[in-house]
């Protein structure tokens, strides 16, 4: 009896051995994100809406890697918590306090789920190892104030009101324009910002990469003018709206800005 009691112990013990989780140096949050930190510090945490600045290196499980901010030299920055990334991000980089260094295994439902997305393939678990260097302050938009402004209204169904006016060059069909831009809905709340992310937008214009209304409203600027256009949803994003950011028949208001045209 006492052999096979021995046995037994031997056995269960062999099956805790391979059976300890893979990833057994890393805590688990409640939505399956996992997370190791590899550097702590006692800096400041982030909070939903400032803006971080990250330095990260993203590979596939076979140890592929698809992206890092170190090859080109150049932190990541973006506002925390207002899905601009992937929700694993959002989730893991609030966890961090400024100057950590951990590495987040990011399921497929945090990551880019049965999307395609080029590099990395349907359903993909994500590894990304990442440096929380600095947390900004949220940026306060201010809207247009559009008080004693006239609102024009054109055959199209876009709407305008002109802000101020620049002294630039004038947009036209084909070229490169840069623009700032704050997109609200009816009801006044920010869906989109240029001004939050800290970077302005470039496109060419009239070739169909933005939205009609966009299209139409950039070309009747020059360099300087602020604009704010009201779009309404057969010029936007039309009956279906944009999947989990804009809701079907969304009429919408921008606050633009063009900054530069490229010739």
């Amino acid at each position: 009896m006492k052999k096979i009691k021995l046995f037994t112990a031997f056995v269960l013990i062999s099956l805790s051995l391979f059976c300890t989780p893979k990833n057994s140096a890393y805590k688990t949050t409640n939505s399956g994100l996992q997370y190791r930190i590899l550097v702590k510090t006692e800096g400041q945490m982030p909070e939903k809406g400032e803006r971080v600045k990250v330095h990260y290196t993203g590979k596939l499980e076979d140890g592929t890697k698809f992206d890092s901010s170190l090859d080109r030299g150049e932190a990541f920055t973006f506002e925390l918590g207002a899905g601009r990334v992937i929700k694993g991000w959002d989730e893991g980089i609030a966890l961090l306090h400024k100057g950590e260094k951990a590495t987040f295994i990011i399921p497929p439902e945090l990551g880019y789920g049965s999307r395609n997305m080029g590099s990395i393939p349907p359903n993909s678990t994500l590894i990304f190892d990442v440096e929380l260097v600095d947390i900004l302050p949220a940026i306060k938009i201010e809207p247009y104030n559009i008080k004693g402004k006239t609102r024009i209204k054109l055959d199209s169904g876009l709407q305008y009101y002109l802000i101020s006016e620049g002294a630039g060059l004038k947009a036209e069909a084909g070229d490169n324009v840069v623009v700032h831009y704050t997109g609200f809905f009816e009801d006044g709340k920010i869906f989109d910002s240029s001004i939050k992310r800290g970077e302005p937008f470039k496109f060419q214009l009239g070739m169909g990469r933005v939205i009609k209304g966009w299209d139409e409203g950039v070309a009747l600027m020059k360099e300087g003018d602020k604009i704010r256009f009201l779009i309404p949803y057969q010029l936007a994003y039309g009956e279906k709206g944009y999947p989990g950011a804009i809701p079907p028949k969304s009429n919408l208001t921008f606050d633009v800005e063009l900054i530069e045209v490229i010739k």
